[in-house]
């Protein structure tokens, strides 16, 4: 190029630099509002680089600062006590290691697909629950308000649950263990053993009466327990400094609560496999019963199970979700916290049978014993003949096989007498077929296996802090559930609002703290959450597959991840996730119809529990719970449908996103001969002509249009343009 055209072009550049700045110094100032606006020209590169890092923006969002504590945080809000005290129980019930087969099948129909349709959205729109699905569709915006409540009820009644954990683990710090015996009771003649702890056993009698001090049925309130209180005192307080700062400060706690129940687990594991017996109880567990497959029960039971383990519905998917970036590989998300939630539910059952085999193995050994005694003494009366008896019996020190041959040949010779002599077949299956769940796993069955430990107060401490953690991975992600979609809609402070949300539910949670608080807590467990959440996730469904439509959602997710997800998921999501959902809600229905509401009391009389009924007021909190937990989807849908809120004025129509980032839109913007673009970034928008002053301030309240979607436009109108395509999700 010759030297004078390089001048010739650097005056060029400075004349189109100067038209530039006239330009701009001809705006009057009240488009300053404008000028500060994220619309701006520039190169495709700068502009992507700045919407995906992050430049000054007021409404900037919060982000893992790993991918590591975002997979924590999803893990730790997806395995909970549930893992540990639910599902062996279920595979206990239901067939042993075939249960293992109807849970895998149905973790792929309705776990995997379902859990990263809520990654996906959460990520994709970058809201909580509420804002989500008011986004997809206005109409369905109470889905998230459902989702809030369902997580509100559920956080009152779980945190109990980690109170009860804590008073354990501060006992636990002691030799003996309190509930290793039985306690005494002295008069002013002798001393004897507390007959309600004689009728039932140590660890049983702690846990009602030493820890619950529970009441004989659900109208007896029998006043605050005051060490329950306390210890559900310290659990809010927990929860409130861990989730005071967002995922800022609950993320770094999430290295230590979601780790540590591993550590735990694998450490019960390698110890119980020492123990005697505890193969008994992995063998108990992992024998198949095949027919017992065969059973609709056992395929409801597992979909529950999974619904309820992976945490769908509740919201805390969507707002962790929610602070990842734009383009996070949220497929491989979905499969490996599903795969982590199922693997940890097998290792929880490993430890749990291996413990249970020691402790049946003990009580075996007790009931061989003590039958053996009896044999004796009714072979020193004569009621017995010695003939019976083989040569190398020897009661002295006999075996479980020695003692089984025994009863076996008793009861073909004596046939007719048998019942008459009292004696018990010691079977190590007909203890392990005890079908123990939820609190009589945790705090009693289990506590009672670790009297027999040694160093047991080691052991408790470890399971308890352990119990401890998992449960506040869980709360974590409920908590969140309930902030992320308010924070985000009303745009409060959240540190106050967390001060707030845990000072409400704390007062209100003081009902699962009285004498008879159980009982509330069974209540909640069983009505609060289950038929709400399978509507809410069946919502959630149409929602993103029929109203913003599969197609359009399956392009989005292209974008997104950079590569097409598998058509597995298109046909899971359009027809069979719809129809094992609907199937599941139905039979949900069939089952809380056919079981009489009720639950069961403990009578310290006979030291057994006893099914109470509902009273007509606890059945009307029952049906209460329920309704009032779907309540907000008809009531939005009405509001909506009735037009009864004015878009243009408020909070929800006036906000819109910009590739992966909140924009507060200025509200009454004006113009003539404009066009809406519907959701473009920046980089998205063709470079406008600059001969012509393109921009222009609307001065007056527009009516939003809503997109075919159910979706709002960004706000900012281009004059003299043709209307733009509509962005994805």
């Amino acid at each position: 190029m010759p030297k004078n055209s390089k001048v010739v072009k650097r005056e060029l550049d400075d004349e189109v630099i100067e038209s530039v700045k006239d330009l701009l110094s001809n705006e009057d100032s009240s488009d300053d509002a404008f000028k500060k606006s994220e619309l701006m020209v520039d190169d495709q590169e700068e502009k992507d680089g700045d919407v995906e890092e992050g430049s000054d923006v007021e409404d900037e969002r919060p982000a893992w600062n790993s991918k590591l504590q975002y997979i924590l945080a999803q893990v730790g809000f997806s395995v909970g006590l549930g893992n540990v005290w639910r599902f062996p129980y279920l595979c206990q019930k239901n067939g042993g290691g075939a249960y293992l087969v109807p849970y895998l099948i149905l973790l792929l129909i309705i776990g995997i697909p379902l859990f990263f349709l809520e990654l996906a959205v959460g990520q994709r729109i970058r809201r909580g629950s509420i804002g989500v699905w008011n986004y997809i569709s206005p109409k369905l915006g109470g889905i998230g308000f459902a989702s809030c409540i369902v997580c509100f009820f559920v956080a009152l009644y779980y945190n109990v649950i980690i109170g009860w954990s804590l008073f354990y683990f501060s006992q636990s710090f002691q030799h003996p263990l309190p509930w290793d015996q039985c306690p005494l009771v002295k008069n002013a003649s002798h001393t004897f053993v507390e007959p309600e702890c004689e009728k039932s056993s140590a660890t049983t009698y702690y846990w009602y009466r030493e820890a619950l001090n529970i009441s004989s049925s659900l109208s007896e309130s029998g006043g605050l327990n005051w060490k329950m209180t306390v210890c559900l005192l310290a659990a809010w307080v927990m929860v409130c400094l861990a989730m005071i700062k967002g995922i800022q400060s609950s993320g770094k706690i999430m290295y230590f609560s979601s780790l540590f129940p591993y550590v735990v687990l694998l450490c019960f594991l390698i110890r119980g496999l020492l123990l005697n017996g505890s193969v008994d109880g992995i063998r108990h567990m992992f024998t198949p019963k095949l027919e017992i497959m065969l059973e609709p029960k056992v395929w409801r039971e597992a979909a529950t199970q999974v619904f309820f383990a992976l945490g769908l519905g509740f919201g805390g998917v969507i707002a962790f979700s929610s602070y990842n970036k734009r383009d996070n590989n949220c497929h491989f998300d979905a499969v490996l916290v599903s795969f982590i939630n199922f693997f940890t539910s097998v290792l929880a059952t490993l430890v749990v049978f291996a413990v249970l085999g020691f402790k049946a193995n003990i009580i075996n050994e007790k009931c061989v014993t003590q039958n053996s005694e009896k044999i004796l003494k009714l072979l020193k009366m004569g009621n017995l003949s010695q003939d019976m008896i083989p040569h190398h019996i020897n009661f002295s020190s006999i075996t479980a096989e020695d003692y089984n041959l025994v009863y076996d040949i008793i009861q073909k010779v004596r046939e007719e007498q048998f019942d008459s002599l009292g004696l018990k077949s010691c079977q190590i299956e007909d203890e392990l077929d005890k079908a123990v769940q939820g609190t009589g796993l945790a705090f009693i069955a289990f506590t009672e296996a670790m009297t027999h430990f040694p160093a047991s107060p080691f052991w408790s401490v470890m399971f308890f802090l352990m119990l401890v953690n998992l449960g506040l991975g869980s709360m974590f992600g409920t908590i969140e559930g309930i902030i992320t979609p308010i924070v985000d809609t009303f745009k409060v402070r959240k540190e106050i609002l967390t001060v707030i949300c845990c000072l409400v539910a704390f007062f209100i949670g003081l009902i699962f703290v009285q004498r008879s608080g159980n009982y509330f807590v069974t209540m909640f467990d069983d009505y609060s959450a289950t038929l709400p959440l399978l509507i809410v996730v069946i919502l959630e469904n149409i929602a993103v597959i029929r109203i913003y439509g599969i197609d359009k959602f399956m392009e989005d997710l292209k974008d997104m991840l950079g590569f097409s997800p598998s058509q597995y998921y298109y046909y899971m999501w359009k027809y069979v996730s719809p129809f094992v959902l609907l199937c599941l809600l139905v039979a949900s229905i069939v089952q809380m119809g056919l079981s009489p509401p009720g639950y069961n009391a403990w009578i310290e009389d006979t030291a057994m529990e006893e099914f109470h009924s509902y009273p007509t007021w606890g059945m009307i909190v029952c049906i209460s719970l329920m309704v009032l937990a779907i309540l907000p989807v008809p009531i939005v849908f009405m509001v909506r449908r009735c037009n009864l809120i004015d878009d243009s004025s408020g909070s929800l129509a006036s906000v819109s996103y910009k590739r992966g980032r909140i924009i507060k839109e200025p509200v009454n913007l004006e113009g003539d001969n404009t066009s809406l673009i519907h959701g473009k970034s920046p980089s998205e928008v063709p470079s406008p002509n600059f001969g012509k002053n393109i921009y222009r301030k609307q001065t007056g309240s527009p009516t939003l249009d809503m997109a075919p979607n159910g979706r709002y436009g960004i706000g900012y109108l281009m004059a003299d343009m043709p209307d733009m395509p509509e962005s994805d999700l």
